[in-house]
């Protein structure tokens, strides 16, 4: 009569020898978990923060142009006229203009501070349009208003109220420009496309012009255009600005730094998913390895087997099943300790989570292939174990 063996019994034979030596196990699979870890977390923290920069791009919109005057002939920044603004908002498909001048004037604490103390700051002169212009938000008070741009009141950039130690604008705080005191108004949330934003203060130019000299032209105008003539505006925009000199003007898309540094991410995503795929390499190799000490260390069990009934192919059988478990039990627990580190770097990002299904599954029907893959050789060589020659010894 032919043996047999039903899957139920070859999997409790395959978890009896396996869990014979947990000890050896448990060091076994933490290769193969170490290596799905490392493919988990790199894939959901490559997911989250891609679904985070594609929502701040929702948010924020493609159709932001910014416009600043290039190097003249001889070298020095090139003028840009007074009603350059006024000009750029005629172009049809223009949505909303604005413009900002960087005024020479420096930014401290209090008159303690030396005024070569500048901490990175830099004062720029703008409209109460701004905000609504490049989309910013207001972390607390407010923004510029018509009803103050007389009066000596700033806005800071969220990296200079933290360089200036100011967290609230209530009680009420003043900033020294030049020797000018300011009140403080407002602080900004961070600018996610704009940094150079984070590190301003932000007065009205009439206060520019009142009280630190600011003169009217814009050395930046931010244009928002309609997203399906974008191209077309950014053609048409330098000569609007400067006709007798419109090679000197330079236009950029904000949000394309987001995008190049989002096809940064994913080459740097890919090599990190070799690493993966290496370390798991290696665990494989230790599997292997593994599994051949075992039939060296079960040559009897092996040949009281064989000569109870059990073929061939059922000892190929149980020792496959014994690594791909092996394997199997590494990458759920890399699976686990992957989406845990995924969730750490959300909460610390303060991003949605997003680990893709498919990424699970994928990593975990690896190291089952893995671990069938590395048993193949070690269950070929116990089936051929002689079962006289093992009982005998």
């Amino acid at each position: 009569m032919r043996s047999r063996l039903r899957p139920i019994d070859l999997f409790a034979l395959s978890m009896r020898g396996l869990f014979a030596r947990p000890f050896r196990a448990v060091l076994t699979s933490i290769g193969i978990g170490i290596g799905i870890a490392a493919i988990v977390a790199v894939i959901g923290i490559s997911a989250s923060g891609r679904a985070a920069l594609l929502a701040t791009l929702d948010d924020l919109g493609t159709n932001l142009l910014r416009v600043t005057p290039g190097a003249g002939i001889f070298g020095q920044a090139a003028d840009v006229p007074e009603d350059a603004v006024a000009m750029v908002a005629r172009i049809g498909p223009v949505e909303d203009v604005t413009g900002i001048t960087i005024v020479d004037a420096t930014v401290r604490r209090s008159d303690f501070v030396s005024k070569l103390d500048t901490g990175g700051l830099t004062v720029v002169s703008a409209t109460p349009r701004l905000l609504e212009v490049i989309r910013g938000d207001v972390a607390d008070g407010r923004f510029l208003e018509d009803g103050l741009k007389a009066v000596p009141v700033v806005v800071l950039g969220s990296t200079a109220a933290e360089r200036l130690g100011i967290r609230s604008v209530v009680p009420a705080v003043r900033v020294l420009i030049g020797d000018e005191w300011f009140g403080v108004t407002g602080i900004l949330e961070s600018f996610p496309i704009h940094p150079d934003l984070d590190r301003t203060v932000f007065v009205s130019y009439e206060s520019a012009a009142t009280f630190l000299d600011g003169k009217p032209e814009p050395t930046a105008i931010y244009v928002r255009a309609n997203p399906l003539s974008i191209n077309d505006v950014a053609e048409v925009i330098p000569a609007t600005v400067a006709p007798e000199a419109p090679d000197t003007v330079e236009i950029t898309r904000p949000s394309d730094a987001l995008v190049a540094r989002k096809a940064a991410d994913e080459t740097l995503t890919s090599l990190l998913i070799g690493l993966g795929a290496v370390a798991l390499l290696v665990a494989g190799v230790a599997i292997a390895n593994i599994m051949v000490m075992s039939i060296l260390e079960r040559r009897m069990e092996i040949g009281v087997r064989r000569s109870l009934g059990a073929t061939r192919r059922h000892i190929r059988l149980q020792f496959i099943v014994e690594s791909m478990a092996l394997a199997g039990f590494g990458g759920l627990a890399g699976v686990v300790l992957g989406a845990g580190i995924t969730v750490g770097y959300a909460a610390n990002r303060d991003v949605m989570v997003s680990i893709p299904m498919a990424g699970i599954a994928a990593s975990v029907g690896a190291a089952l292939a893995l671990g069938a893959l590395a048993g193949v050789y070690p269950a070929v060589r116990a089936s051929r174990i002689d079962p006289a020659e093992a009982v005998r010894r």
